[in-house]
């Protein structure tokens, strides 16, 4: 069983910048990461409809400073971001599909996501295109055309439906969400947050059980 659940959404830019900067936090801890596709759009319909109405506000103080911190937020971590473009909100359902069809595989889909996380907020190519997403599978050194078959599969999208609804059940309302065991984290800026759940775990694994005298 992995130490963190990351659920995440290819569409998010606070996401882009956990997806990176969590694995550090990670490696630290010497902890395990198990990766977690599911459907943001999904999340908010269920429960947190608030993001739409937010969303159709462009002069929204608070919509402008985030996108002015995301930016800080990219430049600490060392991230190229070119962002909004002109294809988002991304609606990531097909996205989604292609990381949910990888699952089973930890490794590929880090290496997927790495690279559609790149090609959406460096290079602002258009994830809701199933040619972009075969060609970012491609690129890995995958079968993008045999992958976006799988990924248009019953499985898969019953798998998609399941982790969203499984993300919803332990509290989610938006991406990324972050699971220490029981304990939810959410967003890049809780990552220090996540660190101390983690000692704290490593901690208590390695504290001895006091024995009463017999």
């Amino acid at each position: 069983m992995a130490d963190i659940d990351f659920f995440f959404d290819l569409s998010s830019p606070w996401t882009y910048l956990a997806f990176h900067n969590v694995q550090r936090v990670a490696q630290e801890a010497g902890a395990t990461i198990r990766w977690r596709p599911f459907l943001v759009g999904g999340v908010f319909n269920a429960v947190n409809k608030d993001v739409y109405a937010a969303r159709s506000v462009p002069d929204n103080p608070k919509l402008i400073r985030s996108f002015e911190w995301l930016k800080d937020w990219a430049r600490l971590a060392g991230l190229p971001l070119h962002f909004p473009s002109s294809h988002h909100p991304l609606k990531s359902v097909k996205a989604m599909r292609f990381c949910c069809a990888l699952e089973e595989d930890q490794a590929a889909l880090r290496t997927f996501a790495t690279e559609a996380f790149t090609a959406y907020f460096r290079d602002q190519r258009n994830l809701d295109d199933p040619a972009e997403l075969v060609a970012v599978a491609d690129a890995c050194g995958m079968d993008g055309a045999a992958l976006l078959a799988v990924s248009e599969s019953d499985k898969v999208r019953s798998r998609l439906r399941s982790n969203t609804e499984e993300a919803i059940a332990r509290g989610s309302f938006g991406s990324p969400c972050i699971f220490v065991g029981d304990a939810m984290f959410f967003g890049n800026d809780q990552l220090p947050l996540v660190a101390q759940a983690l000692a704290e775990r490593a901690t208590a694994r390695h504290t001895p059980l006091h024995m009463d005298p017999a």
